[in-house]
C-alpha cells in the first residue's frame, strides 16, 4: 500500500482510509458467499437423505431460509459499509489533492507557466483528478479487494479439496500473466490517448478564446479544420488503445473460463475414482461460477489501472515540480530597492535583462521606461519575484528578495496591472481580495479612494452585484478602478503601477489618474509607462533598451541629454501633434 500510496499521491489519511476501503471490499465479497453456502447445505440437505434412503431432516430445513435471511442483511449491510468506505476516501481525497494541486501551482515561478499550456494545467486540475478519484472510488478498492477475496477463497477451497481448488485456479495465473504482460504496450497507447486528449483541450481552448476573430473574419471553417484534426486524432487513438485492451481482456477472459472445464473434468475423474463425492462435485461447480464473476471483473479493472496511472503520473511530475521558497519571518523595515549585476532569461542563452544595476529610494515614484520589450516589465516582476534572477540580486531593505518566501514578498506590495483580473463573484469579493477579512466599511472607504464608489451604486445590487466572468459586466475603466481599490485596501508600502491607464477614454483616465495619486502617496512605487508625459513629475526615470539600463534621472536632466529618453519623448510629442493635424 506504501508504494501505492505514493503513486496515487494520498495523504497518511487517505492512505489509511484506503486501507479500509479495501478491506470493506474484501468483506463485502466474501459476504457475497454467503448465500451460496446457505444454497449449497440447502441442496445438501435435500440430496443426502435421498442418496442415502434416510429421511428428511424438516427441522434443518427451516433454519436454512433463516440462515438465508441473515447472509442476505450481512451481505447488504456489508456492502453498504464497502460503499461508504471507497467513496468517501475517494472524493474527500480528491478534494484535498486538488486543492493542494492549487496552492502548489500557485507557489510556482512563472518561469513554469511559460513553458506549461494553459489547458494542460486545466487537464491536471480537473480530468487528472477526477482520474484519481475514480481508481480510487471505482477501481483500486475492487482491485486490490478482489486479489486478496480470491487468495482467501483459494485458500479455504484447498482446505476442503486442494485438488479441485487447483483444478478451479489453474487457468488464472496465465490469463493474468496475460493481462500484466500487456502492461507496456498498454500503457504505449494509453499515452498516446492522453496526449491526443490534450491536443483536443488546447484547440477547444483556442478556439473559444478566439471566438471574436474567428467570428469577425469568418474563419469558423478555417480556424475549426485544427479542431476538428485533433478530434479526429483522439478518437483514431481511442479506438487503437480500446481495440488492443479489448483482445487482451477478451483473451483473457477466454483462457480464465476453461477452468469450469478443468473443475468438470478433474471432478468427474476424481468421481470415478472414489476420491469425491458428488454433491462435492456439485458444489465446487456452482462456487466456480460464481467465482469467475469477480476475476472477470478483476481483469477489466487491470487495464484501466494501468490506462489512469498516465494520469496519475501526470500530477505526480506537476506535484513534483520545485516550488520557491524562502524565510517567512522576515521583517523589512525600509523599502529602498536595489538591483546589484542583474541578469535574467526566459530561455536558456537569451539574456533579456542585461547587468542591470539600479537604485530605487524608498517614498519616491520611479518609473522605468523605454520601447516595447525593452524589458521594463520583466524588471518589475523581478523586483515582486515572479521569477528568480539568473545571475545578481535584488535587495529590499537590504535583504536579497531570493530569500524571502513569496507569500511574505507579497504582503509588503500591491500591483496595478494594464490588464485588471477580475473573478464572477460580488464587486465587494473582489476588492476584498486585496486584504482577506476586511469589513464592509473598508471596502467602501477603498472604493471611494479609487473613485469608483459611485458606479458600483449604481449597480443592480450595489457592492453585492456579481459582475460576471472577469468583470465582463463593467466597462475597462470601471475594472481598472475596482483594481486600484483593491490595492488601496490592501495598503501595501511598495506600489507596482503596469501602465494602469493605457487605451482608456479621457474621461476615465482622470478619474483613475486621481485614484492613482491616493494609491501612491507616501510610498514606494514603480512605475512602468509607455506615455511619457505621464512620468515627467516622477522622481526618477530609468530607461531600458535591450535588456540594459541606458540612462536614469529625473525628467529634465535627460530631456536635457538628448539620450534614448529625450528621443522617445520627441516621437510621442510628434505624433500627438501629427493626430491632431488630421
Amino acid at each position: 500500500m506504501f508504494n501505492l500510496k505514493n503513486l496515487l499521491g494520498l495523504s497518511d489519511e487517505g492512505s489509511r482510509d484506503f486501507k479500509r476501503a479495501v478491506l470493506a471490499v474484501v468483506v463485502a465479497n466474501l459476504s457475497l458467499l454467503l448465500p451460496f453456502i446457505v444454497i449449497i447445505q440447502s441442496i445438501i440437505t435435500l440430496l443426502n437423505p435421498l442418496l442415502a434412503g434416510a429421511a428428511l431432516d424438516r427441522g434443518r430445513l427451516w433454519t436454512l431460509p433463516c440462515l438465508g435471511l441473515a447472509a442476505a442483511i450481512l451481505y447488504f449491510f456489508a456492502y453498504r459499509n464497502e460503499y461508504r468506505k471507497t467513496y468517501t476516501v475517494a472524493y474527500s481525497e480528491s478534494e484535498k489533492i486538488r486543492l493542494e494541486t492549487a496552492e502548489h501551482i500557485r507557489r510556482l515561478p512563472l518561469s513554469f507557466f511559460n513553458n506549461k499550456d494553459l489547458s494542460e494545467l486545466t487537464t491536471n486540475m480537473m480530468a487528472d483528478c477526477t482520474a484519481i478519484e475514480h481508481v480510487m472510488s471505482h477501481v483500486t478498492p475492487g482491485l486490490f479487494g478482489g486479489i486478496i477475496t480470491d487468495l482467501v477463497t483459494c485458500s479455504l477451497l484447498a482446505l476442503y479439496n486442494w485438488r479441485m481448488a487447483l483444478a478451479l485456479f489453474a487457468a488464472l495465473p496465465v490469463s493474468l500473466g496475460l493481462i500484466l504482460g500487456s502492461r507496456k504496450l498498454q500503457e504505449f497507447f494509453g499515452e498516446r490517448h492522453v496526449k491526443a486528449r490534450l491536443a483536443v483541450s488546447g484547440q477547444m481552448q483556442e478556439y473559444l478564446e478566439g471566438i471574436k476573430v474567428v467570428k469577425a473574419f469568418a474563419l469558423s471553417g478555417e480556424k475549426s479544420k485544427a479542431l476538428e484534426a485533433s478530434l479526429r486524432g483522439m478518437m483514431k487513438e481511442a479506438i487503437k488503445f480500446e481495440g488492443l485492451t479489448g483482445i487482451f481482456i477478451t483473451l483473457a477472459m477466454v483462457i480464465l473460463q476453461t477452468g469450469i472445464g478443468l473443475v468438470v473434468l478433474t471432478g468427474i475423474s476424481l468421481l470415478t475414482g472414489g476420491g469425491l463425492g458428488v454433491i462435492t462435485l456439485l458444489a465446487f461447480i456452482l462456487i466456480s461460477a460464481k467465482i469467475y464473476s469477480p476475476l472477470i471483473i478483476l481483469f477489466t479493472l487491470l487495464p484501466e489501472f494501468f490506462y489512469f496511472l498516465v494520469s496519475t503520473k501526470r500530477m505526480q511530475i506537476l506535484r513534483r515540480e520545485p516550488a520557491m521558497g524562502g524565510e517567512e519571518n522576515v521583517v523589512i523595515d525600509n523599502y529602498n530597492i536595489e538591483l546589484r549585476n542583474v541578469s535574467f532569461a526566459y530561455h536558456e542563452g537569451e539574456d533579456v535583462i542585461k547587468n542591470i544595476s539600479l537604485s530605487i529610494p524608498q517614498g519616491g515614484v520611479t518609473a522605468l521606461v523605454g520601447p516595447s520589450g525593452s524589458g521594463k516589465t520583466t524588471v518589475a516582476r523581478l523586483i515582486a519575484r515572479f521569477w528568480d534572477v539568473r545571475e545578481g540580486e535584488i535587495r529590499i531593505g537590504g535583504k536579497n528578495i531570493s530569500g524571502i518566501d513569496p507569500e511574505k514578498l507579497m504582503s509588503y506590495m500591491s500591483f496595478v496591472f494594464q490588464d485588471v483580473v477580475l473573478f464572477n463573484d460580488t464587486v465587494k469579493n473582489n476588492i476584498r481580495i486585496g486584504r482577506e477579512g476586511a469589513g464592509d466599511a473598508e471596502v467602501c472607504a477603498a472604493a471611494k479612494m479609487a473613485r469608483c464608489d459611485e458606479f458600483i451604486r449604481e449597480l443592480p445590487d450595489g457592492y453585492d452585484t456579481v459582475i460576471g466572468e472577469n468583470g465582463s459586466t463593467l466597462s475597462g475603466g470601471e475594472r481598472q478602478r475596482i483594481s486600484i481599490a483593491r490595492a488601496l485596501l490592501k495598503n501595501a508600502p511598495i506600489v507596482l503601477l503596469d501602465e494602469a491607464t493605457a487605451s482608456l477614454d479621457p474621461e476615465n483616465e482622470t478619474l483613475i489618474q486621481e485614484a492613482i495619486s491616493a494609491l501612491v502617496k507616501n510610498r514606494t512605487v514603480i512605475v512602468i509607462a509607455h506615455r511619457l508625459r505621464t512620468v515627467l513629475g516622477a522622481d526618477k526615470i530609468a530607461a531600458l533598451d535591450q535588456g540594459r539600463l541606458v540612462e536614469e534621472g529625473a525628467a529634465g536632466e535627460l530631456l536635457a541629454r538628448k539620450g534614448l529618453f529625450a528621443r522617445l519623448y520627441t516621437i510621442q510629442q510628434e505624433s500627438l501633434g501629427w493626430t491632431a493635424a488630421r
